[in-house]
């Protein structure tokens, strides 16, 4: 059981492909812990709660927190996932950073300080890096901001019993000596004949009818092309960064925090983990809380050590949780996926203004038989492992259908739910559907003192 997810990690209800692939593979999950309470830290204060959602005792708060989380959902579903630039109002929204919207959208600090973490904690990249458009997008592809943000039937619901890099492990086992392993790609060059000769850093030479590159798309520039990429295809893998983050593992001799009524999770409006969740094994060994910094905090904290960061997040630990146990950890150890040479980053791309709409059409667009998958590149859950199945699929059936063995109308289908995988719709309550905007209970409470105000005056003048 002595095993640590530094990369992709979480499953959830309606990602189907990596349940139906975990079932294929004989692979099991437990669910993360969420039995305690999660804390919300913002300004040197604790507040404690049940769920994912830090509360708001503000009652004028809470009504603008409902209408901006209720009014991204409601644009994101407008969004195709399939085709973002299609949006009726795709030119609009995709010259408009997330920053500029939750500006506009947001009446208090407090509602744009938890968009704020959402975005970052989601994408891994500031909201004034990403446009409006492709926040939408994202959200749409990963069901709703709910079922993305949420442990209990949402993303972060289980893992994988001994770890999430068995995937890749028993696929590889099934294909034996047909996977290559430290031999990175360094040039893709077609012959006159219509095939390919790919050449790996160490020179070796492999021959290919048909190619499917999972590279990010933001690092395809490191590789040779001959001939040359498309001149949009050139441009886009220049606009897409890939997101900032460093995910760190700290161990303790006991999950005291459990002791204390806390689950573990904490969403921290003041840095550097933006998000943490109970991270020890299912039989209770290897008490851990995994961390997540992000996007600025995360590019903040490169220059300096692991074991100055150890020491900056427990010192963090300690004040987001008020529990001096922190500081006493047994083990640390992260992955920082900056420095990650064939990611530059993690868990997808973002997308800035000015991108989808000019350049979104190139991202799943073949090159001759070369055809492009990542999760970048996915319809649905976009920046987890489900899309990253998603989308090699759909390439091997443009391989497939090339070919003429697979019907081209098929090439990505819809996925049966998994029936033993409750997905329980999340979304408002009738009674949040119900709550108007601020700015519609303003207009109301104006329009009522007028009515009041006139009856008084006709009544007495």
């Amino acid at each position: 059981m002595g095993y640590t997810d530094f990369g992709g990690a979480y499953v959830g209800p309606t990602q189907n492909r990596v349940l139906r692939l975990a079932k294929e593979l004989g692979l099991t999950f437990y669910y993360v812990n969420e039995k305690e309470l999660s804390i919300d830290y913002r300004k040197g204060k604790r507040r404690m709660y049940q769920g994912t959602i830090p509360p708001v005792w503000n009652p004028l708060v809470l009504l603008d927190l409902n209408n901006v989380m209720r009014e991204v959902d409601a644009f994101a579903k407008l969004v195709p996932v399939d085709a973002p630039w299609s949006a009726e109002r795709a030119v609009e929204w995709d010259s408009m950073t997330v920053k500029e919207y939750i500006s506009k959208a947001c009446w208090f600090s407090c509602t744009a300080s938890v968009m704020r973490l959402a975005v970052s904690s989601l994408l891994t990249s500031e909201p004034h890096e990403l446009s409006f458009l492709s926040f939408l997008w994202y959200i749409h592809s990963g069901q709703g901001i709910l079922r993305m943000a949420n442990i209990t039937n949402g993303a972060q619901e289980r893992k994988f019993v001994g770890g999430a890099q068995q995937l890749s492990e028993r696929m590889a086992e099934r294909l034996g000596t047909r996977v290559k392993l430290s031999q990175p790609c360094i040039r893709v060059e077609q012959t006159q004949n219509g095939d390919y000769i790919i050449t790996t850093k160490n020179n070796d030479h492999y021959r290919a009818n048909h190619i499917i590159s999972a590279v990010p798309q933001a690092l395809l520039n490191r590789i040779e092309f001959i001939p040359t990429l498309p001149p949009l295809k050139i441009q886009l893998i220049q606009r897409i960064p890939m997101g900032s983050i460093i995910k760190t593992m700290t161990f303790y001799k006991t999950a005291f925090w459990r002791d204390y009524g806390c689950c573990g999770s904490v969403i921290s409006h003041n840095g550097p983990v933006v998000y943490c969740i109970d991270d020890t094994k299912p039989d209770g060994s290897f008490p851990c809380i995994m961390g997540f910094v992000v996007a600025d905090r995360a590019r903040e904290l490169c220059g300096t050590t692991p074991e100055e960061r150890k020491k900056t997040i427990c010192k963090h630990y300690v004040e987001s949780f008020g529990m001096k146990e922190f500081m006493h950890p047994v083990n640390y150890a992260e992955k920082n996926w900056m420095e990650e040479e064939y990611s530059g980053g993690c868990y997808t791309s973002g997308m800035p203004p000015g991108v989808l709409t000019k350049y979104g059409r190139v991202l799943r667009e073949p090159f001759g038989d070369i055809y492009f998958a990542g999760t970048e590149s996915a319809t649905y859950w976009s920046g987890y492992m489900e899309g990253a199945i998603q989308a090699g699929e759909r390439a091997a059936r443009e391989v497939l259908a090339a070919m003429g063995t697979e019907n081209p109308s098929n090439i990505d289908p819809i996925e049966p739910a998994d029936a033993d995988v409750s997905d329980t719709f999340i979304g408002p309550s009738r009674l949040e559907l119900m709550l108007p905007s601020l700015g519609a209970l303003l207009t109301l409470s104006s329009i009522g003192g007028a009515v009041i105000a006139c009856a008084v005056a006709y009544k007495y003048i």
